[in-house]
């Protein structure tokens, strides 16, 4: 299903990135309205806060609701920066536009479930106003499509994408891991939709975030939604994931912003020689297969069994290993023979069975 997309219509004089940013949540009006007027002196167009806050657990700070939105609307007066919120329910979507809140962002909760998705969608009907929907907890593209086609087919068409990372019980660096691959894939299936990244939330920790948003130029978002607080250490949620203001202005001053559209002889050339070297993995990946379907016969006339376990460890290795000698990570390497050997059970399991 290809999207309807109108451009979000924001500020004209923004230039890439546009940034989005404001406290995790609204706590109190003070709060609120004093992080506003740093960011807005640091030349923010875009204010966000949190005022309905789903919680793993209960017992946390879980927002304020409904009492926040006029601190929001106050914020937009006397500011003129643009509000945005999270919504998660048709209730909240009502309220939202009962205040004048400009913007609108599903959380990754609630876009990976498509009846909370689509009581949204419904609730938005007859309404213009940028949409922006997160992915989904986990690493599941078509989930996250499927959300943007809700929200879209409901006619909101100034739609946007937010990229905050998967969650996983495989905790290394990253509150929530990138996978920047899968964003990567949305792009180049819906090049016109905007793409936003989350630093503050894949990162998890305030001293990512900048590293974070480099990435996130260097492959070509469009924008940034960040968490900033005028005090982040006495913040009521998510306090190690959250900047003051200033801090914030000085990683968007460091930003190195690269034009994507420039192709020069050089790279050209470059990338004629991968267009080459891509042919010949093909070429190779194929006569390794056809070596794997003969020993599939093989199996087949001995009756041995398709995996054998000791010899897949035993490739993992080996191959994890030459990879990491000659520049390769060798967690790449691993997924790359993962999938090879996925490949080769399946062609081997075709002659078996036939």
């Amino acid at each position: 299903m290809e999207l309807e997309l109108e451009p979000l219509g924001l500020p004209s004089d923004l230039e890439r990135p546009i940034v989005i940013a404001g406290p995790c949540s609204a706590e109190t009006e003070e709060q609120t309205l004093k992080t506003a007027r740093q960011l807005a002196a640091k030349g923010c167009h875009m204010f966000r806060a949190g005022v309905w806050k789903p919680r793993t657990k209960p017992g946390g700070f879980e927002g304020n609701g409904e009492a926040a939105l006029p601190w929001l609307k106050s914020v937009k007066e006397e500011t003129g920066m643009m509000v945005a919120t999270e919504v998660a329910t048709a209730e909240h979507v009502e309220l939202c536009l009962k205040y004048g809140i400009d913007i609108m962002w599903i959380g990754a909760r609630t876009t990976a479930n498509p009846f909370a998705v689509q009581a949204i969608a419904d609730a938005l009907q007859g309404v213009d106003i940028p949409v922006f929907v997160k992915n989904p907890v986990n690493p599941d593209i078509e989930l996250w499509i499927g959300a943007l086609e809700r929200i879209n087919g409901a006619g909101i068409k100034r739609l946007g994408a937010i990229h905050r990372g998967f969650s996983s019980y495989d905790k290394k660096i990253y509150r929530n891991h990138p996978m920047w691959q899968i964003p990567i894939e949305l792009h180049r299936r819906y090049p016109n939709l905007p793409l936003v990244c989350d630093p503050s939330h894949i990162g998890g920790r305030r001293d990512l975030i900048a590293p974070l948003c480099q990435q996130a130029m260097d492959m070509g978002f469009d924008g940034l939604i960040v968490e900033s607080h005028c005090n982040p250490e006495l913040a009521w949620s998510d306090a190690n994931q959250q900047v003051t203001p200033d801090i914030l202005d000085y990683i968007l001053s460091m930003l190195v912003i690269r034009n994507e559209t420039v192709t020069t002889e050089n790279i050209s050339t470059l990338r004629k020689q991968i267009d080459e070297l891509d042919n010949q993995l093909i070429e190779v990946l194929a006569q390794r297969m056809k070596v794997c379907r003969e020993i599939g016969e093989y199996k087949k006339a001995h009756d041995m069994t398709i995996v054998q376990t000791a010899r897949y460890s035993e490739i993992l290795g080996k191959r994890g290993a030459q990879g990491s000698l000659m520049g390769i990570g060798q967690d790449c390497v691993k997924g790359i023979f993962e999938l090879i050997h996925e490949e080769s059970v399946h062609q081997q399991m075709e002659i078996v069975n036939k």
